[in-house]
């Protein structure tokens, strides 16, 4: 009876895999045909004369720039824009992560910052931008503060809360058993928060590449950012238009570099 009974759970667990996998291809099919369809109707309708390829650029004119691109500095652009936006995004999650620590270790310290967290996550960094030129000069060092000012705040705010919702009641435990609040932080709050941490992992990648993208509009003598803003000011939109394409790209492998390091660790 045992092992009819583990064979029937065995074929209605091989039955629920397959419609999963199943799932997985349907959604992702249905992703590819959309993106599919909308190339071919953009290249159509700008071939038709329905939309102004001048304007809108069309995905023939965008390979052929990209491919343009790749016989010259396209790599370099990339390396720039990359190598930013990883240091802005190692700072951002490394300072993120210890200001969140220091907050939650102090009640006080957290109630005496948190209305400054507020007013600094609310305004305009861009707007910060010739301030942070003139502090740590043009080049590099302003973009990746700008990519740090971006993310930064976002990062705090987001582990604090992780870690300011750990569940109560466990804390408590620990503390009937004498753990020190080390011991609490490194057993408890933590690793309660993993899924958290990954979380301000994914927000602080794009914000990171928003706030280097911004830098670039700035200061930068290379970089995707610079291609866009290069591109607009000559009225070579198939450039704008590629570089925003590549952009979008980089951020996809981005995130989804984060994503495959969480199911890592996760599992």
């Amino acid at each position: 009876m045992k092992k009819k009974k583990n064979e029937i759970l065995s074929e209605d667990r091989k039955k629920y895999l397959k419609k999963v996998k199943i799932r997985k291809f349907e959604i992702l099919g249905t992703q590819i045909f959309i993106l599919i369809a909308f190339i071919a109707a953009w290249e159509l309708l700008a071939r038709a004369g329905k939309i102004d390829s001048f304007i809108t650029s069309q995905p023939s004119r965008i390979l052929d720039t990209f491919f343009n691109l790749s016989s010259n500095n396209l790599l370099e652009h990339l390396k720039i824009t990359c190598t930013e936006t990883i240091i802005g995004f190692l700072l951002g999650t490394t300072l993120g992560s210890i200001i969140a620590i220091i907050l939650w270790w102090s009640p006080f310290i957290s109630k005496v910052a948190e209305p400054f967290l507020v007013i600094l996550n609310s305004l305009p960094k861009v707007a910060l931008g010739p301030v942070i030129i003139i502090w740590v000069g043009a080049g590099m060092p302003a973009i990746i503060v700008m990519a740090l000012a971006i993310s930064l705040i976002v990062s705090v705010l987001e582990i604090l809360n992780g870690f300011l919702h750990t569940d109560r009641e466990k804390i408590k435990m620990a503390k009937t058993f004498n753990a020190s609040k080390v011991q609490i932080l490194t057993k408890i709050v933590i690793p309660s928060n993993i899924a958290t941490f990954f979380n301000s992992l994914k927000v602080n990648i794009g914000l990171s590449l928003v706030g280097v993208i911004s830098g670039e509009f700035l200061v930068s003598k290379g970089g995707l950012g610079y291609l866009i803003v290069y591109g607009g000011q000559v009225f070579q939109l198939d450039l704008v238009m590629t570089s925003v394409i590549i952009l979008a790209i980089v951020a996809a492998l981005m995130y989804e570099s984060i994503v495959l390091l969480e199911k890592k660790i996760v599992k």
